[in-house]
């Protein structure tokens, strides 16, 4: 999708901006003596996008001047009269691209697609999507050539004609800072003091005009709804109204979520007796329903394109309630519980018994045995892909068995690997997880892992909003990275800080839950529904780097295997991104290009 578009005519900047999403306030336009500045998201808050859009100009439009990006969900082009800024926040939820040749960027764009139409592929970047489902959005790599991603927490900085003069990745910076530890020692309480103040905050930054909340009777969504409920009741937010959206299972078993999600819907609205709740039938959903469409329409390929069906129906109706934000719970579970990588920082200092001790109490609170905490927390990180291997080793015998996050599937050929740097690719998206300290790169992952939104995206000019999460605000994850694991580690009692922190507000038995029913029920029943389909989809399949990539019946062994349980969560997420590959290259020459933005913003004379 092209929300702005940027491109040069007789040497001079020409930019334009989606004239409706414009109208719909998800691309803000800004003009002063410094120059004009397209913002496509917010800067700042939700409510103050024109004032978070003008700062920015005003910041960045300083000659001289590297202030630091602020927060927000937002990629910009700004055209001063000296130079061009490229910029996406560090979360980097809304995609920014430019074509290159010699040095010189020719346009730039939101969409990938646009800009690289008629392209070579780039085979590297297959391989790198094909490590796993963070891949895409954290390298520069795009699946055209000639086609580069600014990444997040990235300036770009252009001449007025187009020539790159730097890229400066301040994310990179930021990465490098050591916690900073509590001035109160391991506190609980003040530990919870502080995650409520920064996700106070956080919602507080996203509240529009009709803002809607995803509530799913969990303790993270159900956190988020109440403090939107207490802010708006309160009186300390914009006035607006709020939409308790929610998806409701009457048969299988997430229908044993109803009466925590009907427990939720009553406190939160206790707080905002105005909340309107919108209750979705779900009980006819599958995943990989309409797979053709979700996999095949997105920018990029989309990994996650198997349970675009649920959000989708979610998305349609807060749509149509005209809602200009949507809130979720997701990224909590990485970021506002403990820390297990805390033991390999242990580990690596050379304090074995002290981590042998922690191991040992994560182990109790967790269920799991003792080698089983060692080798996820410790062992994993320190050799990732040596200890794939030796799991794959261990596990022969099935197309799914042993496949983890960077083991080479083996429907995909061994000489393509070899040709296009699968095994690089590998040891660079494990460095990116896990780095050379795991404990710090968690949260880096999580931002890639916990919120892939590639649909909210596509579907933002039809909805007229994105997909926003607070606990992945900067705020939130900078409270939690500062705290000592004394103060985040209870066992057998996952995300403690925020329970305490929540006290007041969550209902006792939503507080006190410690297993949430995954949607284990929509993938079984979805491969049941479609597995001959998408077994007929690969062998149907005509794009000429289909064949050159995938052993294509190895391919539909891997669905077999899934359709009868065979394999593990990773297996089935490289086998989804397989999947949804093969329908993003099939689908990617016959469709027609999506209408391009249309509203003049600036022209050079």
């Amino acid at each position: 999708m092209e929300a702005l578009r940027l491109e040069w005519s007789g040497g001079a900047p020409r930019l334009w901006a989606a004239e409706a999403m414009a109208r719909q306030g998800l691309v803000t336009t800004v003009s002063s003596p410094a120059g004009t500045a397209v913002v496509v998201g917010w800067v700042g808050s939700v409510g103050g996008r024109v004032a978070g859009a003008r700062s920015l100009l005003d910041e960045f439009g300083r000659p001289g001047t590297a202030p630091r990006l602020p927060t927000g969900d937002y990629a910009a082009v700004l055209v001063c009269r000296d130079r061009i800024l490229l910029m996406r926040d560090e979360y980097a939820r809304i995609p920014l691209f430019f074509r290159e040749s010699g040095g010189r960027v020719s346009a730039v764009s939101t969409s990938a697609r646009r800009l690289g139409g008629g392209a070579e592929p780039e085979r590297r970047y297959f391989c790198r999507y094909l490590t796993g489902n963070m891949a895409q959005p954290h390298s520069e790599l795009t699946p055209f050539t000639g086609v580069h991603r600014i990444l997040g927490g990235e300036v770009v900085e252009l001449s007025i004609t187009g020539q790159i003069r730097g890229r400066v990745l301040q994310r990179d910076r930021q990465a490098q800072e050591p916690p900073v530890p509590s001035a109160d020692g391991p506190d609980l309480r003040k530990a919870a003091k502080d995650l409520r103040l920064a996700l106070e905050h956080a919602v507080g930054r996203r509240m529009g005009r009709m803002t809607a909340c995803h509530v799913s009777g969990g303790t993270d969504s159900t956190s988020v709804a109440l403090l939107a409920a207490r802010l708006l009741g309160s009186g300390q937010s914009h006035p607006g109204d709020l939409v308790l959206l929610a998806g409701r299972f009457g048969t299988g078993e997430l229908a044993g979520e109803q009466p925590y999600l009907d427990e939720a819907m009553e406190e939160i609205r206790r707080h905002a007796p105005a909340a309107r709740p919108v209750i979705v039938d779900a009980d006819d959903v599958a995943d990989f329903d309409d797979f053709q469409h979700h996999a095949g329409d997105a920018d990029e390929p989309h990994a996650h394109a198997f349970r675009a069906p649920f959000w989708s129906r979610l998305h349609s109706a807060a749509a149509e309630l005209g809602c200009d934000t949507l809130m979720t719970g997701c990224g909590a579970d990485p970021i506002a519980d403990a820390n297990p990588f805390h033991l390999h920082r242990l580990a690596r200092t050379g304090q074995l018994r002290q981590m042998t001790k922690q191991a040992r109490a994560w182990a109790a609170g967790s269920e799991r045995g003792l080698w089983d905490v060692i080798s996820a927390c410790v062992v994993r990180p320190a050799v990732p892909l040596a200890a794939e291997r030796i799991t794959a080793l261990r596990r022969r015998g099935t197309v799914l068995g042993g496949l983890g996050n960077f083991a080479r599937p083996r429907w995909l050929r061994p000489g393509f690997a070899r040709a296009h740097g699968f095994r690089e690719a590998g040891i660079a998206e494990s460095r990116f997880m896990f780095g050379r300290r795991p404990e710090q790169s968690l949260y880096d992952v999580a931002n890639y892992v916990a919120a892939p939104d590639p649909l909210s995206w596509r579907r933002a000019r039809q909805d007229g909003f994105f997909l926003s999460h607070p606990f992945l605000d900067p705020e939130v994850v900078a409270t939690m990275r500062g705290l000592p694991a004394e103060a985040t580690f209870h066992p057998g009692r996952s995300k403690a800080v925020l329970r305490e922190a929540m006290a007041d507000l969550l209902p006792s038995r939503i507080r006190s839950r410690a297993v949430k029913i995954p949607f284990n029920q929509l993938y079984a029943r979805g491969l049941r529904m479609h597995g001959d389909e998408l077994i007929d989809l690969c062998r149907s399949a005509r794009h000429p780097l289909i064949a050159e990539m995938f052993d294509v019946e190895m391919l539909c062994r891997a669905v077999r295997e899934a359709q009868l349980g065979i394999g593990d969560s990773y297996s089935w997420d490289r086998m989804n991104s397989s999947l949804a590959l093969v329908v993003w290259l099939e689908r990617l020459e016959r469709r027609s290009s999506a209408p391009g933005p249309d509203m003049p913003v600036i022209a050079g004379s």
